[in-house]
């Protein structure tokens, strides 16, 4: 993929995505945006509703949507006052201040939704990229904000689910980004919540295991499982192929 360079910043870096359309500010290091954020933005569906990103981070994903649909409303919902200063800024850096905004609140919360004005039934869409470790599971970086965007809280991928289903009027459609292995426990979260569940495998070769998975359901829903055509990542020479690299250009949805 031919994408600009990095340009550092104090501890930040400039960087342009989607074939220099979308610039992302972000820290230099610890948890960045890339093919999973891509991923999840090629996920969503949005027309001309409004779109919440809960653990937006610094915005990526639910600004890719935005600089894609061209008219939806974006919500970006972040923990970490550090970082949704980030996504309010990338926000401006896009020129999308007329149709999204940055909020910083404990999404997985009741209280911290209705504290930040994020009402029940608010969004047609939500998407999330939750955190990929367990806890006491895995060793967490001493990283505060690489931990805390790796390391899933309290209640898991349910409490994520909650969430959304919360914040999703009857009909809205959640999208989730999450490790391949993840499936035994999206499944008892979505359920009674999400139907019509459609999963997209992403695998980083021909041949090889999963390793991240997407899941798109619909609230209130009864509709079956689907398992969706996966998508390959790497070809035999390490590059992008071809579906892989229009996703990271914002030209290919899943």
């Amino acid at each position: 993929m031919d994408e600009a360079l990095p340009v550092r910043h104090n501890n930040t870096t400039l960087d342009h995505l989607m074939g220099g359309k979308l610039h992302i500010r972000q820290p230099a290091t610890g948890h960045r945006g890339g093919t999973d954020t891509m991923l999840l933005a090629a996920a969503a569906p949005l027309s001309s509703g409004t779109l919440v990103d809960i653990g937006a981070g610094v915005g990526t994903a639910g600004l890719a949507v935005a600089l894609r649909e061209g008219s939806g409303r974006i919500i970006l919902v972040e923990i970490q006052p550090d970082i949704a200063a980030l996504a309010r800024e990338n926000i401006e850096l896009n020129g999308l201040a007329e149709r999204a905004q940055a909020i910083c609140a404990d999404v997985l919360s009741a209280a911290g939704r209705r504290a930040a004005g994020l009402t029940n039934g608010i969004a047609d869409v939500v998407i999330a990229n939750p955190p990929y470790l367990v806890p006491g599971r895995t060793r967490t970086s001493p990283d505060l904000a690489r931990a805390t965007a790796h390391s899933l809280a309290k209640g898991g991928l349910e409490a994520w689910a909650r969430a959304a289903a919360a914040l999703l009027h009857p009909g809205g459609q959640f999208v989730m980004i999450q490790r391949a292995d993840a499936l035994e426990e999206i499944l008892p979260a979505f359920a009674g919540r999400f139907g019509g569940l459609d999963l997209i495998f992403v695998h980083p070769r021909e041949g090889e295991p999963a390793v991240r998975m997407i899941a798109r359901a619909t609230k209130g829903s009864r509709g079956p499982v689907r398992i969706l055509p996966p998508l390959i990542v790497h070809g035999p020479g390490g590059d992008f192929t071809a579906r892989a690299k229009a996703i990271h250009m914002g030209e290919e949805f899943l």
